[in-house]
């Protein structure tokens, strides 16, 4: 059983993995959420697990051997068997312990870090799946509340300067560097905040893809807090 979000006609919400997976995009629909509320100490596991960088990649071992309270243990449980249904469906999960991302301060044009609004390309069909367990979560805008960045007058004559060259191969240019992934809001554009806990699937750039790649952004930390977030 789903419906759609009254916050955005894009989003659909669903009750089970299997509906997350198996759901079509179609029409505005290119972000689907198995919506949950999670059972469980998150936070013990963030406070037991090392982050000696900016970012961890913590593999299944890492949890199994972690010595946890029953609220912890079942954090654990969740986080595992997520795991297990995103491999079964054929993705390859990674489970991210995050202080903060590297920045890219490329003024006068625009960062391309995962900071900005941007949308996710794939040479062949596939999804973006992520769920925050801790921490701040993503956020995505409605297509209707964004606009490229490289099509934006001023941006785009900057980058035509910098790349110095006739307009032969400049759109290959914005895709060689990235540019054209990422998205400015319009005004009064309202971020739509994924939440913790829920488990998303969000609309690629691919060939095969029938309808627009789903807008988002990782968020700014709050300061000293950890995020724990799986992605793939």
């Amino acid at each position: 059983m789903s419906d759609l979000s009254p916050g955005s006609h894009q989003i659909q919400y669903v009750s089970n993995f299997q509906d997350l997976i198996s759901s079509p995009f179609q029409g505005e629909i290119n972000a689907l959420c198995w919506s949950r509320k999670l059972n469980g100490d998150f936070s013990e596991i963030v406070n037991k697990l090392t982050l000696n960088e900016n970012i961890s990649v913590i593999d299944q071992q890492e949890l199994i051997d972690l010595h946890l309270s029953e609220q912890g243990q079942l954090a654990r449980e969740t986080l595992l068997n997520d795991w297990k249904l995103l491999e079964a469906h054929g993705a390859s999960p990674t489970l991210n312990l995050i202080r903060c991302y590297e920045r890219d301060d490329d003024y006068p044009f625009f960062p391309t870090d995962v900071y900005s609004y941007h949308v996710d390309r794939s040479p062949v069909p596939t999804d973006t799946f992520l769920c925050t367990y801790y921490g701040e979560p993503s956020d995505i805008l409605p297509n209707a509340q964004a606009i490229q960045k490289v099509l934006i007058p001023e941006i785009r004559e900057a980058l035509k300067k910098r790349y110095g060259a006739a307009d032969e191969g400049f759109e290959s240019f914005l895709t060689e560097y990235f540019y054209d992934l990422h998205y400015q809001e319009k005004p009064l554009a309202v971020p739509i905040s994924l939440g913790v806990g829920n488990l998303w699937r969000l609309a690629v750039d691919h060939p095969e893809s029938q309808v627009l790649p789903c807008v988002h952004r990782a968020p700014k930390e709050k300061n000293g807090e950890i995020r724990l977030l799986l992605i793939c």
